[in-house]
């Protein structure tokens, strides 16, 4: 059993400290947003993420919360550094809340101590943050370590991938940290990837960075696909087969969306361009998604014609399914897009609805889909959830005012749905 400190309660954090419990660790999880602590102390979740409050739950005597910094430090023996790395304009992260947090460490600790960050960080920010502790430290000679271990979770399947990851990598500088964290993490079973702090540091933004870079290519080749008539979900099956590429991320669609994929996009190309170079896949790729939801609006005006007063359903508001997290999802450039052309929209999402509240003003939230899409004049499948996958079509059709279908995930049969008398367009097929 170790003991475990996790500073910062949102998606990583929350989801690392209920998993390390479940691991047999004693976990004090620390947040200064004293109503989210409220929320956990009563067993409740501020997030969605499935089988998360089951596994709090079951966990509740081995994990404790609080806002007290200092506890979390004099209690625990390994620090994990969970908090926001927000861009600024420029796509540079935001790390004073890392700062922040490395400064009250430092004013904690009272013997050794190893802290590990675990934010999605730029690569160097270790450095700073043993600076940061040695400066606030003085001539106290208190050992400590810093570490580097970068999460990989997707929302939606956080815990699977908390407790079964494909590896588990660690930027470590002694001895010390690599058997804290090696023994820590034992239990997974899982492949351990040892490393420089530099280099884990790196190893997330490249990896969300091609991930990134692979959604764009396979909506790059759904344009030409739509251009020359072929289809595009058969040509990422003939892709995906070859070993050498992959099946994942070769989904074409909307744009990829979500906290991470364009923050850290936007944060290595800063990087880069901050040592020298200039990372031009990075910056197409931004444009190939940017692009990707312009195309989308023009898909569904020359459907339309005239967008003034047209009513329009999405089908969804997260950027993904089996979560509510609506941080840079493509639903809101979409919807601010369409009614600069003065539509209307109707929005319905399984989850996500209190969260799109906080970020979209200036559309209609409704109660299920169908009262979405009572008299619209066509539905954007925006989310794939399984919900949507079992509407009755003919009810549909019904109440509708036209029977138009953009699906924005080619997710549903084209066959199927025109056999129907819909009108359906999907990405690149």
């Amino acid at each position: 059993m170790k003991k475990v400190c996790i500073i910062g309660s949102g998606y990583v954090g929350l989801v690392s400290g209920v998993c390390f419990a479940e691991l047999g660790n004693k976990v004090i999880l620390v947040d200064n947003d004293k109503k989210k602590i409220d929320m956990l102390l009563k067993g409740d979740i501020p997030i969605y993420e499935p089988g998360l409050d089951k596994l709090l739950k079951k966990n509740k005597s081995r994990i404790h919360f609080t806002t007290e910094i200092k506890r979390g430090v004099q209690e625990s023996e390994i620090i994990f550094i969970c908090v926001g790395t927000p861009p600024h304009d420029d796509g540079s992260a935001d790390l004073s809340a890392i700062e922040h947090v490395a400064t009250e460490i430092s004013r904690s600790m009272t013997s050794y101590r190893l802290i590990v960050e675990k934010s999605t960080v730029p690569v160097e920010t270790g450095e700073w943050i043993k600076n940061t502790i040695e400066r606030n430290l003085g001539k106290k000679k208190i050992p400590f370590d810093v570490a580097s271990n970068p999460e990989f979770l997707r929302e939606g399947t956080a815990i699977k991938d908390l407790l079964y990851p494909d590896r588990v990598v660690i930027g470590v500088e002694s001895a010390r940290a690599e058997k804290l964290l090696t023994e820590l993490y034992k239990p997974l079973k899982s492949q351990i990837v040892v490393t420089d702090i530099k280099s884990a540091e790196l190893i997330k933004h490249a990896s969300n960075s091609f991930l990134a870079m692979k959604i764009s290519f396979i909506n790059s080749v759904a344009n030409v696909c739509e251009r020359v008539g072929a289809d595009v979900t058969k040509v990422s099956v003939g892709m995906g087969m070859d070993k050498r590429i992959g099946k994942s991320f070769l989904s074409a669609g909307i744009g990829f969306g979500g906290f991470c994929f364009p923050k850290d996009l936007d944060a290595f190309y800063w990087i880069s361009k901050k040592v020298g170079f200039d990372f031009k896949l990075l910056s197409a790729t931004r444009e190939v998604n940017k692009h990707q939801k312009e195309m989308l609006v023009k898909k569904i005006e020359d459907t339309l014609w005239i967008l003034k007063d047209k009513t329009i359903t999405f089908l969804g508001m997260a950027f993904k399914p089996n979560t509510d997290d609506m941080r840079m999802a493509p639903s809101i450039d979409l919807a601010e897009m369409l009614i600069k052309k003065h539509a209307k929209i109707k929005v319905y999402d399984p989850v996500a609805m209190d969260k799109a509240k906080e970020v979209l003003t200036g559309v209609q939230y409704c109660d299920s889909a169908y009262d979405a899409l009572k008299s619209s004049d066509c539905a954007v499948l925006i989310t794939e959830w399984d919900e949507f996958g079992k509407l009755d079509f003919n009810k549909v059709k019904r109440i509708m005012n036209q029977p138009v279908l953009i699906d924005g995930r080619n997710y549903y049969n084209p066959d199927k749905i025109r056999k129907l008398g819909f009108i359906y367009k999907g990405v690149g097929r």
